[in-house]
């Protein structure tokens, strides 16, 4: 006879972002990290301190990082139907 025993929650898995951009980039996902340098790069852009010359090219790295983040998003949503439309037809042999 068989005994049943009790089995240990798994550990909770890691949801929200990390708290900074240094934890992201050592132990976080690329989504992670892009998801931090998101954040901080518009509260550099929000900082009224922030040096009007270096709004410019804090702007266009949080456009790029927007972008790659909506590329991750339509990848995890594709699916095998785009792949198998794009696939050409293969002859079959005669009879």
């Amino acid at each position: 006879m068989s005994s049943l025993r009790v089995v240990k929650d798994a550990p909770p898995t890691r949801r929200g972002k990390p708290a900074t951009v240094q934890a992201a980039a050592e132990g976080g996902s690329r989504r992670e990290l892009l998801t931090a340098l998101r954040a901080r790069i518009a509260t550099g852009i929000d900082n009224p301190d922030t040096p009007a010359r270096d709004l410019a090219a804090l702007s266009l790295r949080l456009l790029d990082i927007a972008r790659e983040l909506e590329l991750l998003d339509a990848a995890e949503k594709a699916d095998g139907i785009g792949d198998a439309a794009a696939t050409p037809d293969q002859r079959w042999p005669a009879p």
